[in-house]
C-alpha cells in the first residue's frame, strides 16, 4: 500500500489515511533500482594535474579533480587504463577513441567519413555498453535509456558514442526543451491521476481490440497479418500505459519547463549543461530510466570556455606541447571546469534519499574521455573516474593505479554491477574479464 493511498468517495473526494503497517512493509521491502550514467568530455587531460598522489586509500586529488573532494569517499579514481581496442582498426585517433569508448569494438570500414592518412571509415562496430545495459534491465522502464547532449553537433563519427548495434549510432538530444518535452511534458506524478488516465485509455483500447477480434473472422490471410500487426501495436500501447502508471520515486517532482534559448550558442554552453543535468537527475529520481548518458560536446571539441577564463578553442589548445606552460594552464582550467560540472551532477544525485542510502549510492556514474592526452592523441592512460557504488557493488573511496589494464574490462565490470552477467564485452580479443580490485 502506497503512503499516498486515499479513501475515495463517489464525488471524487479523497481522505488521507494515517501511516499503516502495510505502508511500512512496502517501504521496507521496496529496493531502490541500480542505475548507470556515463559522462563524456573531450580532448584528453593534463596527466600531472589530473593524477592523484598517495596510496590506494590515503590519497590527495590532483588540481583538476579537486572539485570532487566532497565526494572522495564515493569515488574510484582509475589510473593507467588503456583503450586497448582503439589501437586497432580504421580511423584516426579521435574517431577510434569516440566510437570505441563505450563499444570496445573497432570501427567499420567504409566511405562515410575521412579517416586520416587518405583513408575513409564507417560507423562504430558494435553495441555500446549503455545500450547493452538498457536492453537487459531497462525494457520495463518508460525510457530504456536517455541520451543527453550539450552541443554535440551533427551526426558523424566524431559526435556519436552510443550505438544500438554495429553501424547504428544513437543521437543525443542537445536541446533541453526537447528533452523536457520528451520526458516530462505529459508526466503525471499523482498515482491516482495516473490510474484514472490509464483506465480511460484502456477502456478505448479494450473496445477497439474486441472489434478487431470480431473482424478477424471475416478476413483473408493478408488482412489477418495486418490485423495481427495492429493488435500487436495495441499491446505495445498497453505496455507503455502500464509504465506510465508506475509510481515515481518519493522525491520525484515534475521540473519546470526550461526557458527557451539558442542551445547551440557557445555562450549558452554552461546553462544548457546545467539544465540537462537537472533533467537527468530528475529522470532517475522519478524512476523513468535506469540508464543515461551526458555528452559534453564531441571529440575534437572546439568549444571555448570564457567562463573558465579561457577564450581559446579547446581542440586548438590541446595540440600544443607539454613545455608550453601557458597552454597547459589553460587546459587545466578547462578540465577543472568539467570536474566542477561532474561534481554538480554528483551533488544532485547525492541530495536524493532512497531508504537508508542516497540515489548516488545506488548509481554508477562513470566519467571518461576519448583520449589520454590531446597533443599525443594517445588512447592509453585515459582518464576515468567512477562515482557511486551501484548499490554497494563497487568499493569506493580509493585511488587505483593499474599496470596498463584494458578499458573493455571496465565495461564488463559496469555490466556486472548492473546485474548483467558477462565476462567479455566488445571485441573479446581486447578483453580479459572484469577489471580487478573494484568490488
Amino acid at each position: 500500500m502506497s503512503r499516498r493511498t486515499l479513501l475515495r468517495g463517489l464525488a471524487g473526494v479523497g481522505i488521507a489515511l494515517p501511516f499503516l503497517e502495510a505502508m511500512e512493509a512496502q517501504a521496507a521491502t521496496a529496493a531502490a533500482p541500480k542505475r548507470f550514467v556515463f559522462v563524456f568530455s573531450a580532448n584528453g587531460t593534463i596527466p600531472p594535474n589530473w593524477t592523484p598522489t598517495g596510496t590506494e586509500t590515503a590519497f590527495t586529488l590532483g588540481s583538476i579533480l579537486a572539485p570532487l573532494n566532497e565526494f572522495k569517499s564515493k569515488l574510484l579514481i582509475l589510473d593507467n587504463l588503456n583503450m586497448q581496442s582503439a589501437g586497432f582498426g580504421p580511423g584516426d585517433a579521435h574517431q577510434k577513441g569516440m566510437a570505441q569508448l563505450l563499444t570496445g569494438t573497432e570501427l567499420q570500414s567504409g566511405t562515410l567519413f575521412p579517416g586520416g592518412d587518405s583513408s575513409t571509415v564507417g560507423w562504430g562496430g558494435g553495441i555500446s555498453v549503455d545500450q547493452e545495459i538498457a536492453n537487459k534491465v531497462g525494457q520495463n522502464d518508460r525510457f530504456p535509456s536517455l541520451l543527453f547532449g550539450v552541443q554535440t553537433g551533427g551526426a558523424n563519427i566524431w559526435s556519436r558514442m552510443s550505438y544500438s548495434g554495429p553501424g547504428t549510432p544513437l543521437p543525443p538530444e542537445d536541446n533541453p526543451r526537447g528533452m523536457f518535452d520528451r520526458i516530462f511534458a505529459n508526466f503525471n506524478t499523482d498515482p491516482q491521476g495516473l490510474a484514472e488516465l490509464r483506465f480511460r485509455r484502456q477502456s478505448v483500447l479494450d473496445s477497439t481490440k474486441d472489434d478487431f477480434l470480431r473482424l478477424k473472422t471475416r478476413l483473408g490471410g493478408t488482412d489477418l497479418q495486418k490485423v495481427d500487426a495492429h493488435l500487436e501495436s495495441i499491446r505495445d500501447i498497453e505496455r507503455r500505459l502500464d509504465l506510465e502508471a508506475t509510481a515515481p520515486g518519493a522525491a520525484c517532482v515534475k521540473p519546470a519547463q526550461p526557458a527557451s534559448m539558442d542551445h547551440m550558442k557557445n555562450e549558452n554552453y554552461p546553462a544548457v549543461g546545467r539544465l540537462q543535468m537537472d533533467l537527468l537527475a530528475m529522470a532517475l529520481t522519478c524512476n523513468l530510466t535506469k540508464v543515461a548518458t551526458l555528452q559534453w560536446s564531441r571529440s575534437v571539441s572546439q568549444v571555448s570556455h570564457p567562463w573558465a577564463g579561457v577564450a581559446d578553442r579547446h581542440h586548438d589548445l590541446s595540440h600544443f606541447g607539454d613545455s608550453d606552460t601557458v597552454v597547459q594552464d589553460k587546459l587545466t582550467k578547462i578540465n577543472t571546469w568539467y570536474a566542477q560540472q561532474f561534481a554538480y551532477l554528483l551533488g544532485k544525485l547525492n541530495s536524493i534519499t532512497e531508504g537508508d542510502k542516497k540515489l548516488l549510492d545506488n548509481t554508477a556514474v562513470l566519467w571518461g574521455n576519448e583520449l589520454g592526452k590531446g597533443n599525443s592523441h594517445t588512447r592509453n592512460d585515459v582518464p576515468f573516474v567512477l562515482a557511486g557504488s551501484c548499490g554497494g557493488y563497487f568499493r569506493t573511496g580509493r585511488y587505483l593505479k593499474y599496470n596498463n589494464a584494458w578499458h573493455n574490462d571496465l565495461l564488463v565490470s559496469v555490466l556486472n554491477a548492473m546485474g548483467v552477467p558477462a565476462t567479455k564485452f566488445g571485441n573479446p580479443a581486447h578483453c580479459k574479464g572484469p577489471l580487478p580490485n573494484l568490488v
